[in-house]
């Protein structure tokens, strides 16, 4: 298999469709839950919906780069977005995440390998394949936060009734 092929199958495991890592992914464990839970608040932690907002986030930025577009995301503004507040807001949400990350998968795969070593918009942010990798190594970071913060509300059914 190619480098990139195999980056983006990487990728569409953690995202989409794999358990080989972690056992999960982002859509088993984010199409599972009410859109109620996933806007929760565990204490100081982020909600569900914000991290995967915050890796979808990414995905677009790095996926703009791909298409030959500038790198207009920035690290301050990666947690800013509009509270999801209805079921329709989460579904919208959640089907753009996942077209995005397939289209994302798409432009890794067709990228030559050859382009892995190459800087990634500017030297100072490293090469492609370090970017790439990042990604899938934060969606994984995330990820597992999703899971845990996923179980502390579902085990505890009086935090979901009192908040719900």
């Amino acid at each position: 298999m190619e480098k990139t092929e195999h980056l983006a199958k990487r990728f569409r495991e953690v995202i989409l469709n794999g358990t080989w890592i972690a056992n999960t992914n982002y859509k088993d464990q984010l199409e599972s839950i009410d859109w109620k839970v996933a806007i929760l608040k565990w204490g100081s932690l982020n909600s569900i919906s914000i991290l995967a907002q915050h890796i979808h986030y990414y995905i677009n930025g790095i996926k703009n780069v791909l298409h030959g577009g500038d790198l207009e995301i920035k690290d301050q503004y990666s947690f800013d977005f509009s509270a999801i507040e209805s079921e329709d807001e989460w579904k919208i949400f959640l089907t753009r995440f996942w077209t995005d990350a397939g289209d994302l998968a798409d432009l890794i795969a067709q990228l030559p390998d050859e382009i892995l070593q190459q800087s990634f918009v500017k030297e100072k942010y490293g090469t492609y394949q370090r970017n790439i990798n990042g990604m899938i190594e934060h969606s994984y970071y995330h990820l597992g936060q999703i899971v845990i913060i996923k179980k502390l509300l579902m085990e505890n059914p009086y935090i979901l009734q009192a908040k719900l």
